[in-house]
């Protein structure tokens, strides 16, 4: 009887100890699944219905928070954005207007610039902020990236400003010449005089028009819309037509090579345009009596081969620190010789649209006292490989100039690649 019942005490004692067991094992389940996991941050359901829905397709950042200030729900741009980690908002800012709209309940705003994630430079992120309640609990926070807008505004604000200092100066002067041309209309040689500085400033006041309505057209405008296949040598010699009065008085030599045969995809009066003004810049800011040469060729590449088309002149050149800007709007690396030959500042930045939009590049060569190159590269009209050489002959091959024009030597033989291509 004694060993029954010791037995009997015994099975009592292990299923006391099995059930204390089983309900500590259950309390712990039941703990471990109220801890927040990554997956839980997104999906909890504590939101209330169509919340979830509802945030998954805003463009703004969005973070959900409770409570005690942990992350319920966040979208996969806020993490991007860095405002999230470890189930916490990182931003001190932003997480003090979530408490103080969960004490109040009033909706708060604010913009912020926040460090970029990622890079060790001091380059930040410009965001507005809004939190406002979501039911009894919860607090909504919507994050905007403003970075891209602000910067589109300052280029816009540099714009405006460098247009208006631009249009003052000629709009200035003819105000002043006119005046002066009433006080002189009784001496016809001072009429004169005054009158022809005033086409000067006319002429000056309609290329800066002209140059911006281009630019605009260019950064508005979609040019593979228009393309076709353009022969280089045609661009070639409307730019050297373009520039032929200037090289003329200044007897410059115009040489140009390599293009016939070539052809680029794009639109034809963009390109037209932007190797107008590379040649017209070329011939500007070089000396007399000196050379500019405009050499074409192919050139393979991964994507497709591309026609380079270089501009090089004998001019005073580029420093370095000037190579890095001349390609900006109003940008000018001689103001007093840009002013004394009509220069608006737009002539580059115009290139360099056109060629971005034919998805392309233009690249600059140069050395101070030496001269500089500029470089065209733009995909080549695949389809005039495909039908040969159907154009014939002749391009740039062919003299265009006429005997009257013998002051600015135009010639058309090829100009060998390491001598235009530095």
């Amino acid at each position: 009887m004694d060993v029954n019942a010791a037995v009997a005490a015994a099975a009592a004692i292990a299923g006391v100890c099995t059930g204390v067991i089983a309900m500590l094992a259950f309390r712990w389940s039941e703990r471990d699944q109220k801890r927040p996991t990554r997956t839980s941050l997104h999906t909890d359901p504590v939101l209330p219905p169509g919340v979830d829905t509802v945030l998954s397709v805003l463009r703004s950042s969005a973070v959900v928070l409770d409570e005690a200030d942990s992350v319920v729900k966040a979208s996969s741009a806020a993490y991007a954005l860095g405002l999230v980690r470890g189930g916490k908002l990182a931003v001190e800012p932003m997480l003090q207007m979530a408490r103080d709209t969960r004490r109040d309940g009033e909706i708060r705003q604010v913009e912020l610039d926040l460090p970029r994630r990622g890079t060790g430079r001091g380059e930040a992120l410009a965001v507005s902020a809004r939190v406002a309640p979501l039911g009894s609990r919860l607090v909504l926070l919507l994050v905007e990236d403003l970075t891209e807008a602000r910067r589109i505004e300052a280029v816009r604000r540099d714009f405006v400003a460098n247009v208006s200092h631009e249009l003052k100066t000629p709009v200035g002067a003819l105000s002043l010449l006119s005046e002066a041309v009433m006080d002189a209309s009784e001496d016809p040689e001072a009429v004169e005089r005054f009158a022809g500085r005033m086409q000067i400033e006319a002429t000056r006041l309609t290329s800066l028009v002209q140059e911006l309505i281009d630019l605009s057209r260019v950064q508005n405008d979609d040019p593979l819309e228009d393309a076709e296949p353009v022969r280089v040598d045609e661009l070639v010699a409307e730019a050297i037509d373009r520039s032929r009065h200037q090289a003329s008085h200044k007897q410059i030599t115009m040489a140009a090579g390599g293009a016939a045969e070539l052809q680029i995809w794009g639109n034809r009066g963009q390109l037209a345009a932007a190797l107008g003004n590379l040649v017209e810049n070329a011939v500007n800011y070089s000396p007399a009596r000196t050379r500019v040469g405009i050499a074409a060729r192919r050139v393979t590449a991964p994507g497709g081969d591309l026609i380079e088309v270089a501009v090089t002149d004998q001019g005073i050149g580029i420093s370095d620190k000037d190579k890095e800007r001349i390609f900006e709007r109003f940008y000018r690396v001689d103001p007093a010789r840009s002013r004394a030959t009509g220069g608006t500042g737009l002539g580059l930045a115009i290139v360099k649209h056109v060629a971005a939009s034919h998805g392309g590049e233009v690249t600059v060569w140069s050395s101070e006292g030496q001269g500089s190159t500029f470089t065209l590269r733009l995909p080549e009209a695949a389809a005039h490989r495909d039908r040969g050489n159907g154009h014939g002959g002749g391009g740039l091959d062919e003299e265009t100039t006429s005997p009257g024009e013998s002051a600015a030597t135009t010639t058309y033989e090829p100009i060998p690649a390491p001598e235009v291509l530095p």
